[in-house]
């Protein structure tokens, strides 16, 4: 499909769709959403189109609607909605004649505008120029602008706004009906509840308007219906004069923090006080402030920089930037990141391992405050992942494959997309098997640790999730009496299109190093036994310790053949059938083997979904040689789809670890083009969260050499041949520093100096009081 995106203007941070398209309202809704982390809004547009998905999210406020489903994120109230009457015409733009469109969401400031010139069925000519953003200063607040001038003629304006909570997640209805009123004619409340969770979300609106720029009231008719509050506003305007329409909006929730134990009615007071005072500031303004708010705690603070022949590369890192900003959550540790952020209804909202391995490196390198504060919802649902261990007959903490609220534990739907041949939903087995996610959190809290020196968050976090992720893998082992070793059978590893595998080496590798990690933190804390009785009390330390001990050196790990140096992937992979993925290395679309294949054919055929043992290698490439590094990507990267998103920034880091340079470039150019690419579909559900920290760290660790080596820094960068230079930021063990790497030398300046920096080049050990620069 001929994608409607233009990057022409890449240079000034904007996403353009340059032509209107009913088939694409997807694509655009999800890749140009607004938010702040606490609020997500699809970009739809303000009057209403069949087949759209308006959607209005607001981070932790799950629901189940029934015992037949899960947990999910629902969909609330649609608040930007603006239906216009030009003269007696609805105004649509399948209707009339589109003279000129342009949607467009500005990166660096976070204003979506959408400019239109509309002729309609009369030949009548208006001009229409909309402005929306969310603020990044205020998380309850939604401001929208819009400018109707007549151009041919006088005109007759009916503008119908209002507050929407009919609204559903395909088809399911979370909200219960609550007040509905219209204050002072000027201000409108809507309060409904969550059916099952009970969250009371409180919105209110308000319009404003200005006639040639001018304050000027007009006629209105307000109208109060089930699950519905608006009102109807008329105006008469003169050829060639301008009716500016303002739009504030706000959501408080009572799950908000600062809600919490709060009456109802006090809740809706102070919220609706707060639009007052934010109606009074006006658009222009709100705009401004978050603008600012943009450029101090996003650009300026982590600015990353491609001096490149492209345009479209900078502006790809600046879009996964945008988006890392926008879905997550820093202002509640009780909350993770959704698979699509805020910006669709894609995996119901739900948090997964794409949190910890793909998305909380950008965090930790750039803002480790909000890194710990993703690691602490962690730890606030030990106890659901107490109940799944539990429920299973393990011992310590099995994490959720995906989590939502904190108490809701395992929320993985138990069936999916129907199976080609048998004509069934297929069982979704990630939430039974898959359960690798719990040994992927505990090495984030490592590397959390590794990166920042953050000793506090330790003790009160992070050795605790060491150690009771352990215990769970130490009562997973399955001993053998054939070889007298422990292995771990039936899961699913990261490729999902292996499913009741034995011995998956990423899973059977993290599952060791996690043992073997808690092992080394045991003996530590021994030494301050009194400081954390509690803690080897409370999981029995002493009695797993024993275990941890008796068990470690009997895991089974797959290891190198010894004439070709592969890992077998899991204990059956190498048997299975090889054939000729050619075509489906070539498409344009993701999952096209499942033209030709169902699931359970695609589990005997020797092709994988995603990294695999690739990814074992990202995380712990100290534990293997290049050899068998080179060997494995040679024979797995062929047989390799890519069909999840997570998979290509991994092999992009690879490839430039195994100097096959034009293949990492090819690789990142792909990554980049999951959202933004010529694929119109690609995103309808929600933007693929896990792939903007993807496209970070193909970037900042593929291109620009970054990684932490068992607690070290080392940097040593490898530029794509289009590229003339790259510079980042990062922050290590408490100081800032600022990179800069040329064609013929790397610049690395500590801006904090309040301590040096170690840090490796080329296998060669530097001390950094300011500033270290050296020739490439």
């Amino acid at each position: 499909m001929e994608s409607t995106l233009n990057y022409n203007k890449a240079k000034d941070w904007i996403i353009e769709e340059n032509e209107f398209d009913h088939s694409n309202l997807g694509k655009c809704e999800a890749i140009m959403c607004l938010g702040n982390g606490y609020l997500g809004i699809r970009s739809s547009a303000e009057e209403s189109y069949t087949g759209e998905t308006r959607g209005y999210y607001i981070a932790g406020t799950f629901n189940k609607l029934d015992q037949y489903e899960v947990s999910e994120l629902p969909n609330i109230a649609d608040i930007i909605n603006i239906e216009l009457e030009l003269n007696e015409n609805s105004f649509s733009l399948e209707k009339g004649k589109i003279k000129e469109y342009s949607k467009s969401l500005n990166l660096k400031t976070g204003e979506l505008h959408r400019h239109v010139l509309w002729e309609s069925m009369q030949g009548e000519l208006f001009l229409l120029d909309f402005y929306r953003t969310v603020s990044l200063k205020d998380m309850h607040l939604v401001a929208q602008k819009l400018v109707i001038v007549p151009v041919n003629c006088d005109a007759k304006i009916k503008i119908t706004s209002g507050i929407n909570g009919r609204m559903t997640n395909s088809g399911s209805q979370h909200m219960t009906d609550g007040e509905k009123r219209f204050y002072d004619r000027k201000y409108m409340q809507l309060v409904q509840a969550t059916s099952e969770s009970g969250i009371d979300i409180i919105h209110n609106t308000t319009l404003s308007f200005k006639l040639n720029q001018k304050k000027t009231e007009l006629n209105s008719n307000i109208a109060i219906d089930r699950r519905r509050i608006f009102c109807a506003y008329d105006a008469v305007l003169p050829k060639n004069n301008s009716l500016t329409i303002e739009k504030i909006s706000n959501v408080y929730t009572s799950r908000d923090i600062q809600n919490q134990g709060v009456p109802l009615k006090t809740i809706q007071e102070r919220s609706l006080e707060a639009l007052k005072a934010s109606a009074m500031a006006g658009y222009d303004q709100i705009a401004s402030v978050s603008a600012k708010e943009w450029e101090d705690k996003v650009w300026d603070t982590n600015p990353i920089i491609i001096d490149s022949e492209d345009e479209y590369e900078q502006l790809a890192v600046r879009f996964a930037q945008y988006h890392l900003t926008v879905m997550t959550p820093i202002h509640d540790k009780r909350m993770g990141i959704g698979a699509k952020g805020l910006s669709g209804e894609g995996y119901k909202g739900h948090t997964f391992w794409d949190t910890e391995i793909f998305i909380l490196p950008y965090f930790i390198f750039t803002e480790p405050e909000i890194a710990k504060n993703l690691l602490i919802y962690r730890y606030l649902t030990l106890e659901g992942a107490h109940k799944k261990a539990n429920s299973n007959n393990y011992k310590g903490a099995q994490f959720p494959w995906e989590s939502a609220w904190l108490d809701d534990g395992e929320v993985t739907p138990v069936w999916g997309p129907v199976d080609i041949v048998t004509g069934l939903p297929t069982k979704i087995w990630s939430g039974f098997i898959e359960q690798h996610v719990t040994a992927d959190i505990a090495y984030a809290v490592w590397q959390y640790y590794m990166i920042t020196d953050d000793q506090e968050f330790m003790d009160c976090y992070g050795y605790e999730l060491i150690f009771d992720t352990a215990k769970f893998w130490s009562s997973r082992l399955e001993y053998s009496q054939e070889d007298k070793l422990y292995h771990i059978n039936d899961v699913v590893g990261p490729d999902e299109y292996k499913e009741h595998v034995d011995d998956n080496a990423f899973t059977n590798y993290l599952a060791y190093w996690n043992i073997k990690k808690a092992i080394e933190y045991y003996g530590q804390l021994q030494e301050e036994r009194t400081r954390f009785k509690d803690l080897f009390t409370r999981l029995d330390l002493n009695n797993t310790y024993t275990e941890w001990i008796d068990r470690i050196d009997k895991v089974y790990l797959p290891t190198p053949g010894k004439q070709d140096f592969i890992i077998a992937q899991d204990k059956s992979y190498l048997t299975l059938k090889d054939i000729d993925l050619t075509k489906y290395k070539r498409q344009k679309q993701v999952g096209t083997i499942f033209n030709d294949y169902n699931l359970e054919q695609v589990n005997n055929i020797q092709v994988s979904k995603q990294a695999d043992v690739m990814i074992l290698f990202f995380l712990m490439e100290d534990l293997f040689s290049h050899d068998v590094k080179k060997a494995n990507w040679n024979y797995y990267e062929p047989r390799t789809l890519h069909d999840s998103s997570l998979s290509l920034s991994t092999h992009c880091v690879l490839a430039n670890d195994m100097c096959d340079y034009e293949l990492a470039y090819e690789l990142f150019k792909r990554a980049c083009s999951i959202d933004l690419g010529p694929n119109m579909k690609s995103s309808n559900e929600g933007i693929h969260s896990a792939s903007m920290g993807g496209i970070w760290q193909s970037v900042v660790y593929g291109f620009g050499g970054v990684r932490m080596m068992n607690g070290q820094l080392r940097i040593e960068p490898k530029l794509p041949e289009s590229w003339n230079s790259l510079q980042f930021s990062i922050k290590w063990k408490g100081q800032s520093l600022q990179v800069f790497v040329d064609k013929r030398k790397l610049l690395i300046k500590n801006c904090t100096a309040t301590k040096k920096v170690e840090v490796y080049v080329n296998n060669k050990a530097y001390s950094i009081d300011t500033e270290l620069k050296m020739k490439l």
